[in-house]
């Protein structure tokens, strides 16, 4: 018994010996090298910005860059314990080319972002609608693309089906149109409803200088219906929805504009 302890003390003493020093030195260098990419990642992205590069790009350049660096590290560090770097960089590739299989749909998602930053059909800051959700770019990834919506919840998008679905990017041309529909009583008088909903939209501070449309779209018994366009900022939309929604009413209220009398005929038998 007191033979085997010494044999196995032996052999933790021998083991210590011979790799103790690689272990230690591998350690170091993994602490060093993780702190140089973060410097270098912070330079990279003060260069960017300082270059101007597209900021839809950044994100996308800044991870390609930290995983290619933390490859390169774990390789070194296994050739600092001994490994053979060419059987490991071997063994890696048909690990690879498995996950790879196993995950098309994040291969998908990340051409598909490359798509995105590569045609651009929207930028960071735009307000889109994509995939049944409506919201303010924040950030576009290598796997998916993140909106926040107008009462701040934030949307993640993978690429994959965002590249190849339908986009509307509302805030693309700068300008956009509140589209809005009121009724009056048909008493009133065309002009007299018209001129009170001017009002409203020439007082509107989220109006753009553009011009905007009141016009009669429906005439029935008791109404006259308008569609009424006005032009905003994309991120101004529903301030200018809501804003000319209530103003609307008040107007109407000061300038005595009646809402539609609904007429009833009774018969007696």
């Amino acid at each position: 018994m007191e033979q085997n302890l010494i044999s196995i003390k032996d052999q933790i003493v021998l083991a210590i010996t011979q790799y103790g020093g690689k272990i230690l030195l591998a350690i170091v260098v993994f602490m060093i090298g993780r702190m140089i990419i973060s410097r270098i990642n912070k330079v990279i992205s003060d260069r960017m910005t300082s270059s101007h590069v597209d900021r839809d790009v950044q994100p996308f350049i800044k991870s390609l860059i930290t995983v290619a660096l933390n490859i390169m590290l774990l390789l070194s560090c296994a050739g600092i314990l001994g490994i053979q770097t060419t059987s490991f960089v071997a063994i890696l590739g048909a690990a690879g080319l498995a996950v790879g299989l196993a995950l098309q749909g994040s291969l998908a998602n990340f051409a598909g972002g490359v798509l995105l930053l590569v045609f651009k059909p929207f930028r960071v800051g735009d307000l889109i609608n994509a995939q049944g959700f409506t919201g303010t770019v924040e950030a576009i990834r290598i796997f998916d693309t993140v909106l926040v919506t107008v009462d701040n919840k934030t949307i993640t998008l993978p690429n994959g089906p965002l590249s190849t679905g339908p986009i509307t990017n509302i805030s693309a041309k700068g300008d956009i149109r509140v589209d809005m529909v009121f009724a009056a009583g048909s008493q009133n008088g065309v002009d007299k409803i018209r001129a009170s909903i001017e009002k409203v939209i020439a007082a509107c501070p989220y109006a753009t200088k553009t011009n905007h449309d009141v016009l009669v779209t429906k005439l029935t018994e008791n109404a006259i219906h308008f569609d009424v366009r006005v032009w905003t900022k994309a991120e101004t939309f529903w301030d200018t929805y809501y804003y000319v929604h209530e103003h609307i009413s008040k107007q109407f209220t000061n300038d005595k504009v009646e809402p539609p009398l609904f007429r009833y005929t009774i018969h007696q038998g």
